[in-house]
């Protein structure tokens, strides 16, 4: 297959009723085997660096963002590339060059007005670069910035502000509160699958669904079922990943080739993988 827009990924999803998994890249290793499990699955994907994986790698955007195309035109199954959750503007202009097709601006952590100005601006630019635009209403818990958690008065998204939000903004998707957490290592989320179908109603753009490595399998069925479209996960892979190379190094704490351990831990992220993409796809 090939590298496609998200755009066209997500377009899909929404019209055949299902929806598409977004996972995070940290390493080329985490490009690989989001890849194979994809191939394994017959499901296309999104891989997604987020803004802190690119800090991570010294802010540096294009050598993990080359990587991670590389691999997803050798992928037998379609692969969109995503730069997700940034709050830097001269991220985002970086974004084309680098060979994204697609953002999230995250504004979230801002007062309404002040949310609604920054992503209009982003919005703005992105579609003047050809980039489809993501952006977020409400809190999603686990983020250091959240003022709350995920299950406070007030913190979810309002499905009248939300459809204003999106009119105002002109975003192409939008991210929306509705009980998950980001980094939750247990799939223990409780989601307002009500409020989804009242955001689905009000707001006429795909609703994402972060932090959602916390969601079990039946929760992410009803969430689709009620109008999610993307799905974002990545503690879920990082969890596979660091306990199957803990395992392998306990196996063998004389071990000092990288290989063996980052193998296993590729291999694990792939079965995660592969396992996730038969509830969200299916």
């Amino acid at each position: 297959m090939s590298l496609v827009p998200t755009c066209e990924l997500v377009s899909k999803a929404a019209a055949a009723g299902r929806a598409v998994a977004a996972f995070n890249v940290i390493t080329l290793e985490h490009a690989e085997a989001v890849t194979a499990g994809a191939e394994a699955a017959g499901t296309p994907v999104i891989l997604q660096i987020s803004e802190n994986a690119v800090r991570f790698h010294g802010g540096r955007v294009e050598p993990i963002a080359r990587a991670a195309a590389e691999v997803g035109r050798g992928c037998g199954v379609d692969v969109a590339l995503h730069l997700d959750h940034v709050t830097d503007m001269r991220l985002l202009r970086t974004a084309a060059d680098a060979g994204f097709s697609s953002a999230m601006f995250d504004a979230g952590a801002q007062p309404y007005a002040e949310n609604l100005a920054a992503t209009r601006a982003a919005a703005q630019w992105a579609h003047g670069a050809g980039l489809w635009l993501e952006a977020e209403l409400g809190y999603v818990g686990g983020k250091p910035d959240a003022p709350a958690s995920a299950h406070a008065a007030g913190v979810r998204t309002d499905p009248e502000e939300a459809a204003r939000y999106v009119a105002d903004t002109g975003v192409d998707a939008l991210a929306v509160a509705v009980g998950s957490s980001h980094a939750m290592t247990e799939r223990s989320a409780s989601l307002d699958h009500a409020l989804i179908e009242r955001l689905r109603e009000a707001v006429p753009v795909p609703l994402v669904l972060h932090g959602s490595s916390g969601v079990g399998d039946e929760e992410l069925r009803r969430a689709v079922r009620a109008g999610i479209v993307k799905i974002n996960i990545g503690t879920a892979l990082n969890v596979a990943f660091t306990g199957t190379v803990r395992e392998a190094l306990a196996e063998r704490p004389d071990l000092t080739d990288p290989r063996p351990y980052l193998a296993r831990g590729r291999e694990a992220i792939t079965e995660a993988v592969r396992l996730l993409l038969a509830v969200v796809s299916g």
